[in-house]
């Protein structure tokens, strides 16, 4: 089951970054908790349920940025965690550059994501988010 969370996360990834945030809400369990880590105008604290996450998360990335992406690095099979190690890019409204080291932590339950921690750099992640 595990090299299958992986392969659903690589998925999660690829609809994110192309614009298709529905395919990464698809991927959520309904009792999902979404952690942030917060920072200049990010979202914080801990979001649940797939449409908590589409309205209070993704929803409020292009209000602050014109271009932005989690463009993942590595992906470490855990059993029923998947750690996955990137970098945030993009250009924010206020033309600063985003490009932060993150940290993702997904638990896995039945295929689905059950739980995600986003830990990033957080000075310039604050930094573009102000």
């Amino acid at each position: 089951m595990s090299e299958q969370d992986v392969e659903t996360i690589r998925g999660a990834y690829s609809d994110f970054n192309s614009g298709n945030p529905g395919g990464v809400l698809d991927r959520l369990d309904a009792e999902v908790a979404w952690i942030e880590p917060g920072g200049g105008n990010s979202p914080s604290g801990t979001f649940n349920g797939p449409q908590s996450v589409g309205e209070d998360v993704f929803s409020v990335i292009p209000q602050n940025f014109d271009e932005f992406s989690a463009e993942p690095d590595n992906y470490e099979d855990q059993g029923d965690t998947v750690v996955v190690t990137g970098r945030f890019k993009g250009k924010a409204k206020n033309g600063q550059d985003l490009d932060a080291a993150f940290e993702h932590v997904f638990v896995m339950k039945d295929g689905k994501v059950l739980q995600m921690e986003n830990k990033v750099d957080q000075e310039p992640w604050t930094a573009a988010w102000s």
